[in-house]
């Protein structure tokens, strides 16, 4: 990928990163119901439960009967693996906060800061097998700005804490 194809993506991209963010937003809310009404334990067991039911489902769908060839099949590190585990804090974690004064939009907000402090670190330390891309002035801008907007919401919103 060129410089400019990724400072320019497609527009599909910014439309599904923004569904993504609506949808993320719809979970958390659902989660946080099944925790209000039972644990965070279960609603993680759930969500994770009706993740691999919809997995199963949308595989048979899109099947494709070609076997990948050999040469070109790469493994995943071992650490890629542990992914589910980040999921199952994420939902139990975010089920307990949306349950508190915090609301769905302070719970969003302070997860949203938390994911743009942690992927300019990871972009700067090149963690995970990723290239070094050290921040620069307008990645740190656009980071304080995130960070006082979630401020701003919990702090200042209509639902603050």
């Amino acid at each position: 990928m060129t410089i400019d194809a990724a400072r320019n993506p497609h527009p599909i991209y910014f439309a599904g990163a923004f569904a993504t963010g609506g949808l993320l937003t719809f979970m958390v809310h659902l989660n946080g119901e099944l925790a209000r009404y039972g644990n965070p334990l279960f609603s993680s067991w759930t969500a994770h439960g009706t993740g691999i039911i919809a997995a199963v489902i949308l595989l048979l769908l899109v099947h494709r009967r070609r076997m990948p060839r050999q040469e070109k099949t790469l493994k995943a590190p071992l650490w890629a693996y542990f992914g589910g585990i980040s999921g199952a804090a994420t939902v139990m974690l975010t089920s307990t906060a949306v349950n508190s004064p915090l609301g769905l939009s302070g719970t969003l907000a302070l997860g949203l800061a938390g994911q743009v402090v942690f992927s300019v670190a990871a972009d700067s330390w090149g963690l995970f097998g990723m290239r070094k891309r050290h921040p620069d002035a307008r990645d740190i801008a656009a980071l304080g700005l995130v960070v006082a907007g979630a401020a701003l919401i919990i702090l200042f919103g209509r639902g603050a804490a």
